[in-house]
C-alpha cells in the first residue's frame, strides 16, 4: 500500500473518531443534525462514525476490514454530501463531505487492490 494511501488512512481514520466522538459530547453537532431534520439520525451516525474510524485503524493489519470499513464511510459521506444539497448548504459547506467521500473511495480502491 502508498505511503498516500496510509497517510489517507490515518487522516480519515482520526477525523471520523473526533467527529463521531464529538457528536456526543458537542451540543453544536447535535444541532446540526436538528438543522438538517434529521436528529433521530444522529446517534447512529455518530456511532457509524466512529466504527468506521476503528474500522480504518484496524484494517491497517486487516484488509477486508479496511474494505468495509472504507466502503461504509464512503457510502456515509455520499449520503452526508446528498442532505447538504438537498438543504441548499453552500459549496463550502458540502466540500467536507464530498472530499471525505473521495478520500474512503480511494481507500476502497486500494484496499480492494490489494485485497
Amino acid at each position: 500500500m502508498s505511503a498516500l494511501t496510509l497517510l489517507l488512512i490515518w487522516l480519515s481514520g482520526f477525523s471520523f473518531l473526533g467527529y463521531g466522538i464529538g457528536y456526543f459530547v458537542s451540543p453544536k453537532l447535535q444541532e446540526e443534525f436538528q438543522r438538517f431534520g434529521l436528529a433521530r439520525f444522529g446517534p447512529l451516525t455518530g456511532a457509524l462514525e466512529i466504527l468506521g474510524a476503528v474500522g480504518l485503524l484496524v484494517g491497517l493489519a486487516a484488509p477486508l476490514i479496511l474494505l468495509v470499513a472504507s466502503a461504509g464511510l464512503t457510502l456515509l459521506m455520499l449520503l452526508g454530501f446528498g442532505v447538504r444539497l438537498k438543504i441548499k448548504d453552500g459549496f463550502r459547506a458540502s466540500l467536507p463531505s464530498f472530499l471525505f467521500m473521495l478520500v474512503n473511495a480511494w481507500i476502497f480502491y486500494a484496499a480492494l487492490r490489494a485485497f
